[in-house]
């Protein structure tokens, strides 16, 4: 700051202001400074800033993981909904472990951020902890409990699996199975669980058996996934008529091996999966699934976290919020009527 001073003629304050409160300062001399940072390349220094502001301007997202687009979605509908404001997005993934998650929060919470986003509702005790006395806004997504930490943005996996199951039965289907992963040591996919415990209570109370809600490999799920997981379906029930993915991923899987062995879908299986992925759409035929806006969950999250950060009453009670953005059947070419016979 001081070269900058020193180029630009002016006081140390000065650059301060133009920093912080540009509007107190004339245009000359704001331009005089500008011009002056951007010759040195100076970068101030926010964590020296917020020493007095108590700000940081940037917000942790902590998510399972990147390499899922949907993840990947709602991290750039976050990160545009902050950028609006100057606040930068830092972000942590945890490949569904809960101690993972435990030590990225407590990692990010040394870094002082004015937010902290995650992905889920279910944390060990002590990231829990952690969280509700972090003293800043922390908003869980991809669900909507009754009762979240503090805020929540998301929709129901549960009813998404209860969803699923209904489309299956209304085409006539009874023997009808499901595909997810399992909850191994720390790795899980809790999201994915609770679509198969929708879907098997839905096959419960229509009176159909839910034994093929197969639990298998761990978490996250891949095309791999699907494909072994079909096959260890049709091991233990050939005359399968019609299965639910917890995801499009696996569901593609499923399809592969489908056409590796000859089972014509829908007319033999119907196929549905969950998320709406690219690659679910170009597959041949294209794959039913139930679809979340994820982005728009980003964007939400992002509009709600500016809402608290930027109201003009700091002192006044913040109301929890929950916003449930609800999810849609896409019904394409895999799933269709149970033929007769």
């Amino acid at each position: 700051m001081s070269d900058v001073s020193r180029l630009a003629g002016v006081s140390k304050m000065t650059v301060s202001r133009v920093l912080a409160d540009p509007e107190l300062v004339s245009e000359a001399t704001r331009t005089r400074v500008m011009k002056a940072i951007d010759q040195l390349g100076y970068v101030p220094d926010r964590i020296a800033g917020s020493l007095s502001s108590r700000r940081t301007n940037f917000v942790t997202a902590i998510l399972p993981t990147l390499t899922n687009a949907n993840f990947a979605d709602t991290a750039q509908g976050l990160a545009g909904a902050l950028r609006a404001a100057d606040y930068q997005l830092l972000i942590g993934y945890t490949m569904y472990s809960l101690k993972e998650e435990e030590l990225i929060v407590r990692a990010m919470l040394a870094r002082r951020p004015d937010a902290i986003v995650i992905a889920g509702t279910v944390h060990t005790k002590a990231a829990n902890e952690m969280l509700l006395r972090a003293g800043i806004p922390i908003v869980e997504i991809w669900d909507v409990p009754e009762h979240p930490i503090d805020h929540a943005v998301g929709f129901s996996n549960y009813e998404v699996g209860r969803l699923a199951a209904r489309h299956l039965i209304s085409l006539g289907h009874r023997r009808i199975a499901a595909l997810g992963s399992r909850i191994d040591g720390d790795a899980m996919d809790l999201r994915g669980e609770a679509r198969l415990q929708g879907f098997a209570a839905v096959l419960r109370e229509a009176g159909i058996a839910d034994d093929l809600v197969i639990r298998e490999g761990s978490a996250p799920v891949s095309y791999d996934h699907g494909a072994r997981t079909l096959a260890t379906l049709l091991q233990r029930a050939p005359d399968v008529e019609a299965v639910f993915a917890v995801s499009d991923i696996s569901a593609v899987g499923a399809l592969m091996e489908c056409h590796r062995r000859g089972i014509k879908v829908p007319e033999a299986l119907s196929l549905i999966g969950f998320g709406d992925f690219d690659i679910a759409r170009q597959c041949v035929p294209a794959i039913s699934t139930i679809r979340v806006d994820a982005a728009m969950i980003g964007r939400k999250t992002g509009e709600l976290l500016l809402s608290i950060l930027e109201r003009d009453n700091a002192s006044a009670p913040i109301t929890q919020s929950r916003i449930d953005i609800g999810f849609d059947l896409l019904i394409r070419e895999t799933t269709a009527p149970r033929e007769p016979g």
